[in-house]
């Protein structure tokens, strides 16, 4: 059984969802970087995505190689594109 969810800022709760919507960031980036186990962060994405986009996000992430650090290939060293966060 998982602990409580942490309480997340409003822009720590935008990363999340935008760390989950990345191809390349694996659940266990975001355990390690927020304290959200895989189905917190499906249990977040539940409550703050609309029905449909929840559902296309779940179709999208289930059985992703890249989304479990698992299943990666060993050649893929990073969790994120080069040119993935913006510069103010």
């Amino acid at each position: 059984m998982h602990s409580a969810k942490p309480q997340l800022s409003p822009e720590d709760l935008s990363r999340v969802i935008e760390m989950a919507w990345e191809d390349r960031t694996p659940f266990d980036a975001i355990e390690k970087s927020f304290g959200l186990s895989e189905s917190q962060v499906i249990a977040l994405m539940r409550k703050s995505l609309k029905r449909t986009s929840f559902k296309i996000w779940r179709e999208r992430v289930s059985g992703r190689a890249t989304k479990h650090q698992a299943l990666r290939s060993k050649l893929v060293t990073r969790a994120y594109c080069p040119t993935q966060y913006k510069q103010k």
